[in-house]
């Protein structure tokens, strides 16, 4: 654990903000907070709380990096980000397992993190030269229309523990090529890994001289977030969490004209219909409901099975079930880990509760594991959806196998659902995947055919709707999130037809 902490520049207590006037603050006077390895519930290493003067030293230094960042070519700042991407594939390996040790995902999970991070960076590298804007005919004579992208100057970041470093290289990277400086506030369940991020940044913009535009605060408590969002210099607040947290945060920004880009929770279904090639479908499922021990806002919760198939269905997944080998997710034979500290443990047993005082029928799992870590056994239940727990994101390995008719029901079933990210089918019928990819089909931000709720790719813009937030991170034409429109008019006549043909004589 020492190796892979001095290989990121940690130490057993390291400072918890960084701004590009000061530097690693030095203030000490902040409560102090423990990173914990989920696996064991010991204490990794120690972080100093951001104060009230780091925030303000933190957000001054972004404000003038923004300033000068938005003057440099964006293909320039591309460059900038691949230099990142490229510090990253160094330190894969040690970033990855840190993300093992603090967040609890398997090891592969963890470097699959660090991967993401590489790849945004090329998309976004290649971003860079290609922030275009339209030309439009105007209606005057000897006029010329045309829109182009600024940047917005300070973006904030606030992220969740379950995706600790991800998250921010989407936001961050094409926030950069943009134009803009990011302020970072990550999760105090993971501070660790963003302060390993920090310092891989700080080597590269330093050693190009380049304008200190990726800054990081984190603080115990609420107060200096909540300070963070209603901050009128944070031209952006993207916020990965919870849907009653996003909620109040969407309001906060709104109440002061700004803009937010949510990525909240997900209540994510499959569907398996009459002609599912199951071999496809299983596997899917086991790693949508699993992957990560169920903590992703892509995990998927519900299974929406056709009648014909659902023996088949049940049988194959016990099986699978009765696979999968929960322990240290540094080891290789591992598929499961630990959830993330003893509250989600919790709230696995306040679910299970739940479930049962519903008539839930738990088919395997159900229970948590005895010893030092935060383990639990994944679980099937046969449940209705249309009861309030099945309705309810649980953050832990829980999926529900609900029965249905037709491919019409199962539809009006996901869709019943008050989130909106992300869903999938698996069927081999052509009218039946355009149906479900149809106006009339899913009603999710994401829906896949074929492949699994945590199918997600970076060329895709990740976000999902209704009380997901309607939010769009990384790909696509996602970038234009992170700009402000101008559209341009020039008269290049020698006269000045008005609107409305509306004429005066001076």
């Amino acid at each position: 654990m020492n190796n892979i902490l001095s290989q990121l520049s940690l130490a057993e207590v390291n400072p918890g903000a960084w701004s590009g006037a000061r530097g690693w603050s030095d203030d000490g006077s902040g409560p102090v907070i423990d990173s914990f390895n989920p696996t064991t519930n010991e204490v990794i290493a120690q972080v100093r709380s951001a104060t009230a003067a780091d925030y303000e030293q933190v957000m001054q230094s972004a404000v003038e990096a923004a300033r000068q960042w938005r003057l440099i070519p964006a293909p320039q700042r591309g460059e900038a980000v691949r230099l990142i991407g490229e510090e990253l594939r160094k330190c894969k390996d040690a970033l990855g397992s840190l993300v093992t040790m603090e967040n609890g995902k398997l090891k592969a999970e963890g470097d699959g993190e660090v991967q993401e991070m590489i790849d945004i960076a090329d998309f976004a590298t290649g971003q860079s030269r290609m922030l275009y804007g339209l030309t439009m005919h105007s209606e005057r004579p000897e006029h010329r229309m045309y829109e182009q992208w600024h940047p917005l100057g300070v973006v904030g970041i606030i992220s969740a523990f379950n995706f600790p470093v991800a998250v921010w290289a989407w936001n961050a990277f094409l926030a950069a090529i943009c134009g803009n400086a990011s302020v970072w506030k990550p999760s105090p369940k993971t501070p660790l890994t963003a302060l390993a991020v920090q310092h891989l940044c700080n080597r590269v913009m330093e050693r190009n001289k380049l304008p200190p535009v990726f800054q990081v605060f984190i603080p115990a408590g609420n107060e200096l977030a909540e300070r963070f969002v209603d901050d009128r210099r944070v031209a952006l607040v993207s916020f990965t969490g919870s849907t009653p947290v996003g909620r109040k945060v969407g309001e906060r920004v709104a109440a002061r004209m700004g803009k937010s880009l949510l990525e909240l929770g997900g209540n994510n279904a499959v569907i398996v219909d009459e002609s599912a090639n199951l071999d496809l479908a299983v596997p899917s499922i086991v790693f949508g409901a699993v992957g990560t021990s169920g903590q992703r806002c892509t995990s998927t919760r519900r299974v929406l099975v056709h009648t014909s198939r659902m023996a088949e269905l049940e049988k194959r997944l016990l099986n699978a079930y009765k696979q999968i080998r929960i322990g240290d997710p540094l080891q290789a034979d591992t598929l499961m880990g630990p959830l993330i500290d003893k509250q989600a443990v919790a709230g696995y047993e306040r679910a299970l509760a739940a479930i049962r005082e519903a008539g839930g029928e738990i088919l395997c799992g159900g229970q948590v594991r005895p010893g030092k870590g935060n383990f639990v056994e994944p679980t099937l239940v046969r449940a209705r959806n249309d009861w309030s727990i099945v309705q309810t994101e649980t953050f832990g390995p829980i999926v529900y196998l609900i029965e249905v008719q037709s491919l019409d029901q199962a539809i009006e079933l996901q869709n019943s659902a008050d989130h909106g990210l992300s869903s999938a089918l698996f069927t081999d019928s052509l009218q039946g995947a355009e149906r479900f990819l149809s106006a009339a089909g899913s009603d999710c931000g994401i829906a896949n055919v074929n492949i699994g709720t945590s199918g997600a790719e970076i060329g895709g813009a990740f976000g999902g709707e209704k009380d997901t937030g309607g939010g769009r991170e990384s790909g696509s034409d996602a970038w234009k999130a992170y700009m402000r429109r101008q559209t341009n008019t020039i008269n290049w006549s020698s006269s000045l037809p008005l609107a409305q043909g509306i004429r005066f004589d001076v």
